[in-house]
């Protein structure tokens, strides 16, 4: 916190390991599924993050930054960037062509300004993180099958690590202008005695693709009705929670287990041990 203030944090050695490993686990997790890789750009022109971006998330998550005579914004999530990678392209051989998934991969960068007193210990809530996200493009009438499907795509991820979960519903009220329906993905918290959200799915069907233009369908002449594509992201790991999860989850009084899904990546190790004894009661 010296060095970046309030809910900035290091992470050393098997830290580093481990948060790389669920990185590699969660891309190669979501090839196997027909996922092309995507890293994103870190920020965005002020133009295109105003078409992907909430109103609001302006004042409460973005960083803005200059310095080039051109206002950019250091993005809060690779979906931002990611629908606006075919911003302005007409997808005419639907069939062929759709649906396009990305398996998106970023740091995010989040003001968090509208969190003040939530989760304020730990790297659970912080402002730099890095994040593998679904991101799909698909014809209107296959929106709600792949919406499912993405959810599935993290229960299944969450499962193979093991960590106990429920899926809530979010209320209409409590969605933001772009999303249709949502799902969260909670896990359990063991020493918190509480779920917390670890993945957010959306169907935010053509909001986005009315504003960047992204179509589908034969083009027609005299046609004057426009079908957009339906755009739709999900979580599939942030990081960081994962990395706290994980240790509560898994937590000996000798240290940490490894899920079994992520020794290939940290040298086949099973067991992380503690390198400090455990405080006294």
């Amino acid at each position: 916190t010296n060095i970046a203030g309030h809910r900035g944090y290091f992470l050393t050695n098997d830290g580093v390991d481990l948060n790389l490993a669920l990185i590699q686990y969660g891309l190669s997790f979501l090839k196997k599924k027909g996922y092309k890789k995507l890293q994103t750009p870190f920020f965005m022109r002020k133009e295109y993050m105003a078409k992907t971006a909430q109103l609001e998330q302006f004042d409460e998550e973005l960083y803005k930054v200059g310095g080039d005579g051109e206002d950019k914004y250091l993005i809060a999530t690779s979906e931002q960037p990611i629908s606006a990678f075919h911003a302005n392209e007409w997808f005419e051989r639907p069939t062929e062509q759709l649906p396009v998934k990305y398996a998106g991969y970023s740091t995010c960068f989040r003001k968090e300004a509208g969190a003040h007193g939530k989760d304020t210990w730990g790297i659970f809530r912080v402002h730099q993180f890095e994040k593998i996200e679904q991101f799909v493009l698909t014809e209107p009438e296959k929106s709600w099958e792949q919406f499912e499907e993405m959810i599935d795509n993290s229960e299944q991820f969450y499962q193979s690590l093991g960590l106990p979960y429920r899926i809530v519903s979010i209320v209409s009220g409590a969605l933001n202008n772009a999303a249709a329906k949502k799902y969260d993905l909670e896990a359990w918290f063991p020493f918190q005695k509480e779920y917390k959200e670890l993945v957010s799915c959306s169907n935010c069907t053509d909001y986005q693709s009315r504003r960047l233009e992204i179509r589908c369908g034969v083009k027609k002449m005299g046609d004057r009705e426009k079908k957009y594509v339906h755009c739709l992201n999900a979580t599939l790991c942030a990081t960081e929670r994962a990395l706290c999860c994980i240790l509560e989850n898994y937590q000996t009084s000798e240290g940490v287990i490894i899920p079994e899904p992520l020794r290939p990546y940290m040298e086949d190790r099973d067991f992380l041990p503690f390198v400090k004894p455990l405080p006294k009661k």
